[in-house]
């Protein structure tokens, strides 16, 4: 088992708490395989009557993947070890997603990329005060994976195409709103939760109301009509025209979000989530997301994006093609084409 994930059993409950508070808990190969074999291990277990995951310190739940790694492997091995830990990690997010017993997250402080992946599956996702949620990726050359592709897709009128392109951050009130989580505690009730899940695994839904407290406003809400009309085609140039033509702040702030993020990737996540509509299960989903990532991770813009945003902090990546309308439909065919039958994603 990784140092970074501690493993351990309170009555009831088998927990998997994140431990790399450097690195705001950013998964790793190690925690991936610690988590899965921890899981697997439990599934039969009667004793296990639920999973809970949380982290055990620092300021977030989950920042994402280890976006280094994927770096290293895009620039030095043609992106062999940033497949293998895609593939691994989306097996992981499958297991999640199709458990068999209640999974509860914990999505205190940033919930991010990887963070999401862990918690979207969950069966009860809980927020609080500090919960900042987002799906960044399209600002470093990747787009919302992880299952991003099937829960945003589902999201009430645009919001998803909204977040998958910008990258903005929900709070948790705003994620209950959403739809993205379940319940909202306040953080110092986050201790009781898990000691009265451990004594009683089959009374969470009971807990978690008796936790609960009433969120406050979801400021989202106030934009979700604008969203709507002006997210509402899958065609990237659409929406820019759209919000070129409107005169509201909002739509200038996100036009001047928009101008950041790679064009590649927005195509690719707007085609993305569109596709997930599509699809029979969230296995097709993990599948079709992992032919994008086996594609996209050696393409120039990753390893441009995390230099521009991680590496030397410029924020003034030179994306490649350089405009939306560079962006093919050739070329997202290609992203989105099967792999050989070899190579295709499969659940565990």
């Amino acid at each position: 088992m990784s140092e970074d994930l501690l493993v351990k059993r309170d009555g009831a409950a088998g927990i998997l708490s994140l431990n790399r508070p450097k690195a705001i808990h950013a998964l790793t190969f190690d925690m991936v395989y610690a988590m899965t074999a921890a899981m697997l291990e439990w599934r039969n277990d009667p004793a296990v009557g639920a999973v809970l995951i949380d982290h055990a310190e620092g300021r977030g739940f989950c920042a994402g993947g280890d976006i280094n790694l994927l770096r290293n492997s895009a620039l030095t091995d043609g992106g062999v070890s940033g497949r293998q830990f895609f593939h691994d990690e989306y097996q992981l997010n499958h297991l999640l997603m199709t458990y068999g017993k209640p999974v509860v997250a914990f999505m205190d402080g940033i919930t991010m990329g990887g963070g999401v992946g862990l918690s979207g599956p969950a069966t009860f996702r809980v927020t609080t005060e500090a919960t900042r949620f987002a799906m960044p990726e399209t600002g470093i050359g990747l787009f919302p994976d992880v299952g991003g592709g099937w829960f945003l897709s589902r999201l009430r009128g645009r919001l998803g195409q909204y977040l998958a392109l910008t990258g903005a951050r929900l709070d948790g009130a705003e994620c209950v709103w959403a739809g993205l989580a379940t319940h909202y505690l306040p953080a110092e009730n986050l201790p009781a939760a898990k000691a009265r899940i451990a004594a009683d695994a089959g009374a969470i839904p009971t807990i978690l109301r008796e936790l609960s407290a009433v969120p406050p406003e979801p400021k989202i809400a106030a934009h979700a009509a604008d969203i709507e009309r002006l997210f509402a085609s899958n065609r990237y140039e659409d929406i820019l025209a759209a919000l070129e033509a409107d005169g509201s702040d909002f739509a200038q702030a996100t036009l001047k979000t928009l101008a950041t993020k790679s064009p590649q990737t927005c195509k690719v996540a707007l085609r993305q989530l569109s596709t997930s509509l599509t699809l029979p299960d969230f296995a097709a989903n993990m599948a079709m997301e992992y032919r994008i990532s086996a594609r996209v991770l050696t393409l120039p813009d990753f390893a441009e994006g995390v230099r521009a945003v991680i590496v030397d902090k410029d924020n003034a990546p030179k994306w490649s093609p350089a405009t939306p309308e560079g962006v093919t439909d050739d070329l997202l065919d290609a992203i989105f084409a099967p792999l050989s039958a070899a190579d295709e994603w499969k659940p565990l």
